[in-house]
């Protein structure tokens, strides 16, 4: 609790200079301690061993002070490593606080990120000491053990590098405007909304759980957590208007993974690639916003589609909250909601943006017993706020040691030329590689880890290559995302399966299913701009139309299924999935051809072929 608000009071003193009891230190000094303090209650709230917590649990309060210690020594002399550059030439005791956070740092991100995140830091961070040794365009600048240590300690491109730098500057903020949202029940408005707007709808409890987790996720920028938000609500209504267990778990979990694409929080790596793209945080919400609406679109049709062939009815209307009194009962969360979107796009002040939001927040729901912040609400509130941020500042401390031993080595820049050279020009070969190096690593590391990563090595190449910088940089999130939704790893099919009592495996297949938008959007995006905003308006309008279209057909061919037409059969389905296919093409002959193939297999069907009676919506 007291190193929690002192975490948080430090990073609001950093943001809005108000220089409590004159206490505003330097950049790399206000890193270190934010290192110490988050790394020290990661090590106090996250345990040794996950299968038996209670083992060395003498060790956690120790490992916590050494924290503080270290990095409140390297804070305190901040302005000495940088005037004496020490990254190069440090005192002994400056070598010895600098060993025990590095290992410090390893520990955490082993805690905090799993065995394989900790094998890919050190595998990285070790790299200064033997590229030498690499051939060809692997070999690098070689450092020695100390030389290494001080290099991503001292220095500032790799523990307190980037990462670290976008969590003290931006991420810091939104994680408490979620934690906020979420203790003053946040989250049973915006379910109340969607139920509001969509419960009476065929098959409305899923659509429902689309709308609401999507909502909410975009707002939270976790996964997991709002799976288990929104799921215990969401799951058990689906299932009894029909949905199976693991169909209405497989909707769950896509519903709350691509909100972490949906603007305007979008989770952390957000706001690291904007650093890392050096624009301002508002060109990713911009870019962003088509691809996740498409991709929330889709998962719409195939929910409706299903319950239209299995004949799923609504909500009963007595069970579904009026929209005006939904609506006023959870004015403070829109106000506030507004604020934020005001104060990020119109002042663009992305940093503040939450702060201001999440205080609105608070006084607004002042108003009602229910949601009032009340002591004990309080208290969560910091514990909450304290665990995500110590969670995210272990992993991306640690993900640092990998940037800083690519960058200090040189071999990030040979190489994304090497894969430029051997690519010789074909971007979709680049691509293919890209999505799928993408996959693998989101199996095994956190997203924002997986997007750090490639971002270096592969990013540039994308971009050198000629295709959009921002369009590279999301179609390497995206893939890095699908390892939550993709067999074996699964991660959000599994917890969603945990709540509806259903098979993780089959749970996952279907997610998949329901995810495959998430895997065909990056390739369209990349190549045709327009649906990132990129171009002129009627571009921009005919591309997202023809995309639609495109979902829609080929949302249609997976769920055999075509508005005022019913049931289709196979060879209508390979049919309609050819012409969707066609129409995502950037070639306008193209979509004209997918287009015809539509038109012929609606009009056959409606002609010569017995319909399923349709279900009204």
């Amino acid at each position: 609790m007291i190193l929690g608000v002192l975490g948080v009071t430090m990073a609001i003193n950093q943001q809005f200079l108000l220089g409590i009891f004159g206490f505003q230190p330097l950049g790399n000094a206000y890193l270190y301690y934010l290192i110490g303090i988050f790394l020290a209650i990661a090590f106090l709230t996250l345990p040794f061993s996950s299968t038996h917590p209670e083992r060395l649990f003498w060790l956690n309060p120790v490992l916590a002070i050494a924290a503080l210690i270290s990095a409140g020594w390297l804070g305190y002399h901040g302005l000495e490593i940088l005037q004496r550059g020490w990254e190069y030439d440090a005192p002994l005791m400056g070598d010895i606080m600098a060993s025990v956070l590095l290992f410090l740092v390893l520990e955490g991100v082993r805690r905090a990120g799993g065995t394989v995140l900790l094998f890919t830091a050190l595998l990285f961070g070790s790299y200064p000491l033997w590229a030498d040794s690499m051939p060809g365009f692997l070999w690098g600048t070689e450092y020695s053990l100390i030389g290494t240590v001080r290099a991503h300690v001292l220095g500032v491109e790799s523990v307190i590098g980037i990462p670290m730098q976008v969590v003290a500057e931006l991420v810091i903020g939104f994680v408490v405007f979620g934690s906020v949202l979420v203790i003053t029940k946040g989250s049973d408005f915006f379910m109340e909304l969607a139920s509001a707007l969509l419960g009476h709808t065929r098959g409305g409890p899923a659509k429902v759980a689309v709308l609401g987790s999507g909502i909410l996720g975009s707002l939270s920028g976790s996964v997991i957590s709002n799976i288990l938000t929104s799921g215990p609500f969401s799951i058990p209504t689906m299932r009894r208007v029909g949905y199976p267990a693991h169909y209405a778990a497989a909707v769950e979990a896509c519903a709350s993974t691509g909100a972490t694409l949906m603007p305007p929080v979008m989770g952390t790596v957000a706001f690291v690639m904007a650093s890392f793209l050096g624009v301002q945080y508002s060109s990713i919400v911009i870019a962003a916003l088509i691809p996740a609406i498409l991709f929330y679109v889709a998962l719409l049709f195939q929910v409706d589609m299903y319950a239209a062939r299995r004949g799923l009815a609504g909500l009963p209307r007595d069970e579904i909250p009026p929209i005006w009194p939904v609506l006023k009962s959870g004015w403070p969360y829109l106000l506030s909601l507004a604020v934020l979107i005001y104060v990020l796009m119109i002042m663009r002040m992305e940093a503040r943006a939450p702060y201001y939001a999440s205080v609105v927040m608070l006084v607004a729901t002042a108003f009602r017993k229910e949601t009032r912040l009340t002591v004990n609400r309080a208290i969560e509130l910091v514990q909450d706020t304290s665990r995500n941020i110590a969670g995210l500042v272990a992993v991306l401390a640690g993900i640092g040691l990998v940037v800083g031993g690519l960058s200090y080595t040189g071999v990030a820049g040979a190489f994304s030329r090497e894969l430029l050279l051997y690519a010789d020009g074909n971007t979709a070969l680049m691509l293919i590689a890209g999505a799928v190096t993408s996959f693998v690593l989101g199996m095994g590391m956190t997203v924002t880890a997986c997007y750090i990563f490639l971002s270096i090595l592969l990013a540039p190449a994308l971009v050198q290559a000629g295709l959009h910088p921002i369009a590279s940089h999301l179609f390497i999130l995206y893939w890095g995302m699908l390892s939550y939704i993709t067999p074996p790893v699964a991660l959000a099919a599994i917890t969603a399966a945990s709540v509806a009592g259903s098979r993780p495996m089959q749970t996952g297949f279907y997610a998949m299913r329901l995810g495959m938008p998430l895997f065909v959007l990056p390739f369209i995006f990349v190549y045709d701009p327009a649906l990132i905003m990129e171009g002129t308006a009627l571009q921009i309008i005919e591309r997202v139309g023809l995309t639609l279209i495109a979902i829609w057909a080929i949302t249609s061919a997976f769920e055999s299924w075509i508005y005022k037409v019913g049931l289709i059969g196979p060879v209508s389905r390979i049919a309609v999935a050819i012409g969707g296919v066609l129409i995502l093409f950037p070639d306008l002959p193209t979509s004209l051809l997918g287009g015809v193939i539509l038109v012929a297999v609606i009009g056959i069907n409606l002609k010569f072929v017995r319909r399923h009676p349709a279900v009204k919506a």
